[in-house]
């Protein structure tokens, strides 16, 4: 889904978040500059989806990552382009309504866009809706398997519902993609205690 940080406490994301509450986490999602990429698009993704695996460190690891979803945020279709910078000023914004319709017209006019679906799962689980955001989800990962931000998402909404087994398992994946995500290995740690139980 759409990675400034993985759990970024942030409660102004959720309009209807109670203040005094615990701060929602946000989803991965694409940097605010990507880097420009090449032409080849699978042969790319194959390629950064490796080096993903075998950065080093964090910062070679975020260069590899921002390739990936600069590669996720291309479209052919400058409309498609447009209307996708327009629904994320809108949900920056919070006019999560306005954002929906311009998403839903992308998915509409380019159904074959990885990043519209997984643009629109955040905007739905932001907005609690998670029966749609599992929809969209499951687009998302039937067009990019290893889009370990719709995978890290996965595991926060089966978290959110308590299917705890499913979430472990959705944050192994997005973990098997990118070992380099925030927050994700300790949920990982925790999640493996509850589901498996401790070594003695």
């Amino acid at each position: 889904m759409p990675v400034r940080a993985f759990a970024q406490d942030d409660p102004k994301l959720d309009p209807k978040a109670d203040p005094r509450a615990a701060p929602k986490k946000k989803l991965p999602e694409a940097p605010g500059k990507l880097p420009r990429v090449g032409a080849d698009r699978s042969k790319g993704l194959d390629f950064l989806f490796g080096a993903l695996k075998a950065a080093p460190d964090e910062l070679s690891a975020k260069h590899v990552e921002a390739r990936i979803w600069a590669i996720w945020m291309q479209t052919p279709s400058d409309t498609a382009a447009l209307l996708m910078v327009r629904a994320k000023a809108a949900m920056d914004a919070q006019k999560m309504d306005v954002a929906l319709k311009l998403l839903d017209a992308i998915v509409k006019l380019r159904p074959d866009y990885t990043e519209a679906w997984n643009r629109r799962a955040t905007l739905y689980y932001l907005q609690n809706d998670y029966a749609r955001s599992l929809a969209d989800i499951q687009q998302v990962l039937i067009r990019e398997p290893r889009h370990f931000g719709a995978l890290a998402g996965l595991g926060m909404i089966m978290q959110d519902i308590g299917d705890e087994k499913r979430a472990l398992d959705a944050f192994r994946k997005a973990l098997a993609v990118n070992p380099h995500l925030e927050k994700v290995p300790e949920l990982v740690k925790t999640l493996s205690e509850k589901v498996e139980g401790r070594d003695i």
